[in-house]
């Protein structure tokens, strides 16, 4: 099993593209320039790709040939030149490899399988009615098997599986740290039973990292390089992206803000309770404790409750006010050590923001001068798997373009 620190598709440090100049890696750096050029940038004819590479024509062609005969690239006829044949128009081949993006949550768990160039083949969702580690493997290799079906694919075609979950993956024990909501999901040895159930070419990635991701490269982050995304729902957790790039932290717990010591405990937690304080006065089932408060009657969720505040109830209006105040003290804190272009807000409870934005305002302006930008996620539920695949194909490549050009000698 692999576990790789995530690093954004769209990565605005340094320069995009460079000619190779080691002679004894001359040819594979000079294939993987063009390589990448294809998938980043779409199709090209050899002078533009001699061009944008700074390679001689010569160069471009060798390097072409290779990729096409270990099947990374094709080429097809451009338009009709003015004069003389058509320009050879080449392309990534996205039939190259499969990825498959998961994501793992309480409630639910979000398939995607997805060609090289992210292109959708299958998606589903699947309730998590698991009540353990091993069940929840056996849930999601299953799924997975059906949704690869789905796809008219087989489970050996996945040439990587990218899946997200609360919490941080020990690499040493193989369990999850801070996945309080996910039962036995710390256990050790659960990395290594899910490589062994779905494929070792599997990488394990927090969920909020993840949507993140997604948001920077194809949401509401597109064109900033510090933002963090804030994400409520069943759990609460920060997705942090500085210089363009995922921040993890020494351990990889960068934005486990759900221990922030924020908030007053409910009644009744127990000590030995494995969810942090902030996450305890925000999260879904917070948001129902303050709406059974404030005097609504019956069986509640937060959804509901937000449904409700939709529809002027003013109950539902008091406990989303009293859920912004204690999202307050989170963005507050984000702003004071951070200070992002942007704060983007997702989640089931945090994609509310239109509701939340007016009493969160009048909160911040009692505990902080700062004013930081805040920004709803546009990709919804989808954020987490949608984050997988766009990992799991920047995986997948690599490891296609390692495979085939050795084995096409």
């Amino acid at each position: 099993m692999s576990t790789v620190p995530s690093a954004p598709v769209r990565d605005p440090a340094g320069s995009r593209f460079s000619a190779a100049v080691a002679p004894s890696l001359l040819r594979e750096m000079n294939q993987r320039l063009l390589f990448d050029r294809l998938f980043t940038d779409g199709p090209a004819t050899r002078p533009q790709l001699a061009k944008d590479a700074g390679l001689s024509q010569p160069t471009v062609i060798a390097a072409l040939d290779g990729l096409e005969r270990a099947g990374l690239v094709v080429a097809r006829n451009g338009e009709p030149a003015q004069l003389g044949r058509p320009a050879k128009l080449y392309a990534a081949n996205p039939a190259a490899g499969t990825v498959a993006g998961i994501d793992i949550g309480r409630g639910w768990l979000h398939l995607r399988i997805a060609d090289l160039l992210g292109a959708t083949l299958a998606q589903a969702e699947v309730r998590n009615t698991a009540t353990g580690a091993a069940a929840l493997v056996e849930l999601t290799a299953r799924s997975l098997e059906r949704a690869m079906e789905q796809a008219g694919l087989t489970m050996g075609a996945v040439t990587h599986t990218a899946i997200g979950s609360p919490g941080v993956l020990d690499p040493r024990r193989g369990g999850v740290r801070y996945a309080a909501n996910l039962p036995g999901w710390h256990q050790a040895g659960l990395a290594q039973a899910l490589a062994e159930r779905i494929g070792p070419s599997l990488s394990v990635d927090n969920d909020a990292n993840l949507a993140a991701l997604a948001e920077l490269n194809e949401g509401a982050a597109r064109g900033l390089t510090d933002f963090a995304y804030l994400t409520i729902g069943t759990g609460v957790g920060v997705g942090l992206v500085l210089d363009g790039r995922i921040y993890r932290g020494v351990t990889g717990a960068a934005g486990e803000v759900g221990y922030l010591p924020i908030g007053e405990p409910p009644a009744g937690r127990s000590r030995r309770s494995r969810r942090g304080m902030f996450e305890e006065v925000v999260a879904a089932d917070a948001v129902v404790r303050y709406a059974k408060a404030a005097g609504l009657p019956g069986r509640l969720t937060a959804e509901g409750v937000f449904t409700l505040a939709r529809r002027g109830v003013p109950e539902a209006l008091e406990a989303v006010a009293a859920q912004a105040r204690q999202l307050a003290m989170a963005v507050a804190s984000i702003a004071a050590f951070l200070d992002p272009e942007a704060i983007v807000l997702g989640g089931r409870i945090g994609q509310n923001l239109d509701l939340l934005e007016p009493p969160l305002t009048t909160a911040l302006r009692e505990v902080t001068p700062m004013r930081p930008r805040l920004v709803a996620g546009e990709l919804g539920e989808e954020a987490v798997v949608r984050g997988a695949v766009v990992r799991g194909t920047a995986l997948a490549r690599e490891a296609v373009f390692a495979e085939r050009l050795l084995a096409a000698g």
